[in-house]
């Protein structure tokens, strides 16, 4: 049956080579076992400021207001909330938008990604993605039709630029970064975002930088590579409400990128999505007036839940080896077994009612890896959570 899908009686399509996501995956195991305490998905515990709210009930009771809301709005951006972002980009993260970018509001960082890689590539180009990697981002890289290059990091999962630049092909596009890195929780060092972001001006690449998690940094800086001089030819970066404001439902995030992609970034947001919703766009707007300092509490909160998760999960040495990391609300573990990581959170989701997701998803085929996730619960929570996982792992891995 070659080039028809198996025992579906159709031919194969490019989402038969895309991994399915696995988040669906791990919920439908939860819903079916209650109780379950979800160490899985990346979401905060808390929602969007009150000025978010006021801002898009205050627009909807303004006949004036709302036929804003209810119509089409500009593909790149509702225009104040365009004029937000770009004055936190030039407060925040150092970046001028005057130096040859532009900005699009986006529905969320997701869409920003896509967007880009669309507006960079065509089929058959290949992106690099240091391991772990975000999974949407080889989902998106392999929907457009390209190769993902997968390259390794270090034992610490930082950058190492000398396998990048080993990997880079006359195929090659873009190298794609993330920090706070999502598995990892890593936050990439100043240096290794500089020297790939040089690399990438000398190659003829682009550098994607995805930021979403920049106000979530434990005792160390985040560095945002657009900021570097020269950067704005050649450098994507792309950020997302979903976290820092508690705005994930709401879909708002944000690219900025160098204008000489102004078309094909523009023909993809019009054909994909036209604009993003304006009433989150709206309270997108109030909540980048109320600022970081929203995100400030809980991130200190978050903080010391880091310390509980960090500290359960070293008493599993030498099961499990966690390194240390400085950003995001994740930890990215190795459990020393034959066991697979799949068959082994169903387990711990069935016998021991936690969830956490695998590696694998993650580019982590090297052993069994689980990324494990504390943003999303309150202090208490993830200590009973974190401490079924350890007697969970303890009983199933030593057991085996």
């Amino acid at each position: 049956m070659s080039g028809r899908a198996a025992g579906a009686g159709r031919a194969l399509t490019r989402m038969d080579a895309v991994q399915s996501p696995i988040i669906p995956v791990i919920s439908a195991m939860i819903r079916e076992t209650p109780g379950t305490i979800s160490l899985g998905q990346g979401v905060v515990h808390y929602g969007p400021p009150q000025a978010a709210v006021d801002a898009v009930r205050d627009a909807l009771g303004s006949p004036e207001s709302s036929r804003l809301l209810h119509g089409y709005g500009d593909g790149s951006g509702y225009a104040p909330l365009v004029a937000a972002i770009t004055a936190k980009l030039q407060a925040e993260n150092g970046i001028d938008v005057g130096q040859g970018s532009r900005v699009m509001v986006t529905a969320g960082a997701n869409m920003a990604f896509m967007h880009a890689v669309l507006a960079i590539t065509a089929p058959g180009d290949e992106v690099i993605l240091p391991v772990p990697f975000y999974f949407n981002h080889e989902m998106a890289v392999e929907m457009a039709g390209c190769r993902v290059v997968r390259v390794p990091t270090d034992e610490c999962y930082q950058l190492r630029v000398d396998a990048i630049e080993a990997a880079i092909t006359p195929r090659t596009r873009a190298v794609v970064t993330i920090s706070p890195n999502n598995p990892s929780g890593a936050v990439l060092s100043a240096e290794s975002l500089r020297a790939v972001n040089t690399l990438c001006a000398e190659r003829g690449l682009y550098h994607l930088s995805d930021e979403p998690y920049e106000y979530f940094t434990y005792g160390v800086a985040h560095t945002s590579p657009g900021s570097f001089p020269g950067a704005a030819a050649h450098t994507i970066s792309m950020f997302s409400l979903s976290k820092a404001f508690g705005f994930a439902g709401w879909r708002i995030g944000y690219v900025v990128y160098p204008a000489a992609l102004c078309s094909a970034m523009m023909k993809s947001q019009d054909t994909i999505l036209i604009n993003p919703t304006m009433a989150a766009q709206v309270g997108a707007e109030a909540a980048l007036r109320v600022g970081r300092s929203y995100a400030e509490p809980y991130v200190r909160e978050l903080a010391s839940i880091r310390d509980i998760v960090f500290s359960e999960l070293n008493t599993l040495a030498p099961l499990a080896r966690v390194p240390a990391a400085d950003g995001a609300f994740y930890a990215l573990m190795k459990v020393e077994t034959a066991l697979a990581p799949l068959a082994l959170a169903e387990r711990l989701i069935r016998e021991h009612k936690v969830a956490v997701i695998p590696g694998d998803a993650f580019g982590m085929t090297d052993g069994c890896y689980f990324r494990v996730a504390f943003g999303a619960l309150q202090k208490a929570t993830v200590q009973e959570g974190i401490g079924r996982l350890v007697a969970g792992l303890q009983t199933l891995v030593v057991g085996h």
